[in-house]
């Protein structure tokens, strides 16, 4: 059994991070903690295997984490959860030794394949008989592909409702993200409700002076 620590500040995206792990065979979780100090002293006295960690946290920044567990030589693989798409950042983290980096927002089946090729990588074990061994052991940890969208779904537009919802801090509804990123409201509400059933962003009512309440969503990440 792998023991899983969830290191996430927002408590909604802690919560469903908890309960995507626990739904995977061969996993635990171990604890959730909503800032690094708290990760660092929870590592230091329970058993731990593996690190979700929010690069963003509200004490410091999930790269001096990282560097803290190495100075501490505790053998505790980290997989970054995080929004964070600078490439710098992305090979700052390979140095200090994140195995994979998981971009936010993600379904359950992009943690899955991760966490999967990671158990693969870490039951390994015993002598190879050449470099293409080895590179295959290594090439565990790479996604050959992402997960498919639904028919008639596209990336881009997923990326595109994902980013007009980034940047709503009180959500949108199906309109006002139809606006925003120049399709219909039919599709707009398609891609939201994707996002809302895959627990990347939620539902919330917005009472109108008259008739029925309109749904708006939010982006389950801070």
């Amino acid at each position: 059994m792998i023991r899983v620590l969830v290191v996430e500040d927002e408590p909604v995206a802690a919560e469903a991070h908890r309960v995507y792990v626990e739904r995977l065979s061969g996993f635990s979780v171990a604890g959730v903690v909503h800032s690094g100090g708290d990760a660092l002293r929870f590592c230091e006295r329970e058993p731990v295997d593996l690190v979700l960690l929010d690069f963003y946290l509200p004490d410091t920044h999930g790269l001096a984490v990282c560097r803290s567990l190495r100075a501490a030589g505790l053998p505790i693989d980290v997989i970054a959860v995080t929004s964070a798409r600078d490439l710098g950042l992305v090979k700052a983290a390979v140095s200090v030794g994140v195995v994979q980096y998981l971009l936010k927002p993600f379904t359950f089946a992009t943690l899955r394949e991760k966490l999967e090729r990671y158990t693969e990588f870490r039951d390994a074990s015993g002598e190879v008989s050449g470099q293409a061994e080895i590179d295959r052991a290594l090439g565990t940890l790479r996604t050959t592909e992402q997960p498919p969208l639904p028919k008639g779904m596209s990336v881009q537009t997923l990326e595109a409702i994902t980013d007009a919802l980034g940047g709503a801090a009180e959500g949108l509804s199906a309109g006002a993200a139809a606006a925003a990123i120049g399709a219909s409201r039919v599709t707009a509400r398609r891609y939201l409700e994707y996002l809302a059933d895959n627990g990347m962003a939620h539902r919330e009512p917005h009472y109108g002076q008259v008739g029925r309440p309109e749904v708006w969503y939010r982006l389950t990440r801070a």
